[in-house]
């Protein structure tokens, strides 16, 4: 794909994605109640035509097809061929649901416009986050609805922070990305997420703090041990590291996460921004 995001291109098609693919599920569990609160401030109808932003393996693009009914229909953009592989056979038999592989920030939608565009956590990867959003907008019909979830700042995100630090004791962690920089917290500042969407033409911009806990393993530590080295930046700090390294590395992260185990599994906490937008043509 000749794009201006080619580095996210090929991360997501390379290295990201078949992880994605593999721990799907596990990574649906972490996420979905999160994209749901980020869903539930779309006005959707039946009949709603939906843009589904960054739709990985298809979780959030099927539960936006349940809410616009059979009248309705969403298309889920996505630049990981593995995860729309995935995606498409969990919608297999869907008629109102398609995919794209395309970046979103410069492919040109066609018409009719779209009522409403969604992400969960598929919009911090942009090279040029506001050209980006102003396509969007452009995909928009006037007075069409945008609703994203994206994370706020890694300190307020112990699910991701605490086996990022337990890693840290074997692998020396690289310094940090500039501010802005593409990647999972990219939009930790929530004025420049707001610069960032009036630039691109949006209006009424409110962005919300959600904050809750997310669940890593359901059945034991172990389990939420393995997802921590295998998904996320953890499992990106992994890729070159020596199996013995690897070994020790899992060992830390397992005994970080224990004193986090209940009943309802290996649980942390996790802090996002709800943000919302509107179109005013």
């Amino acid at each position: 794909m000749d794009s201006p995001n080619r580095a996210q291109v090929e991360y997501w098609n390379e290295q990201s994605g078949p992880k994605w693919v593999q721990r799907q599920t596990a990574l649906d569990r972490l996420l979905v109640t999160l994209g749901t609160a980020a869903m539930d401030r779309l006005h959707l109808q039946s009949g709603s035509r939906v843009l589904d932003i960054g739709c990985g393996c298809g979780d959030t693009t099927l539960e936006l097809a349940l809410r616009v009914g059979k009248e309705g229909a969403v298309l889920g953009a996505d630049v990981s061929a593995p995860m729309l592989a995935r995606a498409r056979e969990r919608a297999s038999g869907v008629a109102t649901v398609r995919f794209l592989e395309a970046d979103v920030q410069t492919h040109r939608f066609e018409p009719p416009r779209f009522d409403a565009a969604f992400s969960r956590f598929g919009v911090m990867f942009f090279a040029d986050p506001t050209a980006a959003f102003a396509n969007v907008r452009e995909a928009l019909r006037p007075g069409g609805d945008l609703s994203f979830v994206c994370w706020q700042q890694l300190a307020k995100n112990p699910w991701c922070l605490v086996p990022l630090m337990a890693l840290a004791a074997h692998v020396q962690l690289p310094p940090p990305s500039p501010p802005g920089d593409p990647g999972p917290f990219a939009f930790d500042d929530p004025e420049r997420v707001r610069r960032i969407l009036e630039g691109a033409g949006f209006t009424q911009v409110r962005i919300d703090e959600h904050a809750q806990r997310l669940t890593l393993g359901v059945n034991s530590v172990d389990e939420a041990a393995e997802f921590a080295t295998e998904a996320g930046p953890t499992s990106r700090l992994l890729k070159d590291v020596p199996p013995d390294v690897k070994s020790r590395v899992f060992a830390s992260i397992r005994e970080a996460l224990a004193p986090f185990a209940g009943p309802d599994g290996v649980r942390l906490d996790g802090a996002c921004w709800i943000v919302t937008a509107q179109n005013p043509g």
